[in-house]
């Protein structure tokens, strides 16, 4: 039924383009009909075989190790209280900077290969899961805790059996907003600088106005946010089963 939706979603979009494109005919490198941005997507297979590849393998790569590092920081935080007030500064100051204003050091660090933009996207995506998780497990029933008091259970113990179940739905969350982040991060990336991916594709085609080209890139970006956060969807549907979502 999603995926119906999703479907109508984007023929109904399809069709309002088109009918802007007919009332207000504007020339083709202002705003190309479908059609044409479909063959453009025919006619350049390295759009979708090399560049969405490239920034697929960027995005999947930097989603795993930003989802980790959040997650990670998140359990520290609970598990040792006194390193809150110390990692937390640290995560909204990373988030108060502009990520495209530190692309360029991230190319200069770590060069203009896939490293940069595996880091740009992990930063891109830890805070929301790091943010997500890390609410969830301080939102724990506080009869749970004075249960836990009451038979003087460790620290450890609390967070595992008790924070950390009552949590993963919020991390579910953060996975949710992780998964269509991090293209995001690995396109800014690429616009900083890169030999292959689709951001650096839609550099190239919008030095030559190809506008058609940068559409199709674009397109072939949004499907790649769509089918990720749809696997991660069906990869957390089971995780919850004591916390349906109600529709």
């Amino acid at each position: 039924m999603t995926a119906l939706r999703a479907l109508g979603v984007a023929v109904a979009l399809l069709i309002i383009w088109q009918a802007v494109v007919l009332i207000f005919q504007p020339p083709p490198f202002i705003l190309p009909d479908p059609a044409r941005v479909f063959a453009a997507l025919a006619s350049r297979p390295d759009l979708w075989r090399v560049h969405a590849v490239t920034t697929l393998s960027e995005t999947v790569i930097g989603l795993v190790s930003g989802a980790v590092l959040g997650s990670g920081l998140a359990l520290a935080m609970s598990f040792l209280p006194f390193t809150r007030p110390v990692l937390l500064p640290v995560m909204v100051v990373s988030q108060a900077i502009p990520v495209f204003a530190i692309a360029p050091l991230l190319a200069l660090w770590f060069g203009f290969g896939i490293a940069s933009k595996i880091v740009m996207a992990t930063i891109a995506i830890f805070f929301p899961v790091a943010s997500a998780f890390a609410d969830g497990l301080s939102r724990t029933d506080t009869n749970l805790l004075d249960l836990a008091r009451l038979y003087h259970a460790r620290r450890w113990q609390v967070v595992v059996l008790m924070r950390l179940p009552g949590a993963i739905p919020s991390l579910v969350t953060g996975l949710r907003l992780a998964a269509v982040y991090a293209p995001i991060g690995a396109l800014i990336g690429e616009w900083v600088g890169a030999s292959s991916g689709l951001g650096y594709a839609m550099l190239l085609a919008n030095a030559r106005a190809q506008t058609d080209v940068m559409f199709a890139a674009l397109i072939l970006l949004i499907a790649m946010s769509v089918i990720l956060r749809a696997i991660v969807d069906l990869l957390t549907a089971n995780l919850t089963p004591w916390a349906a979502e109600s529709q």
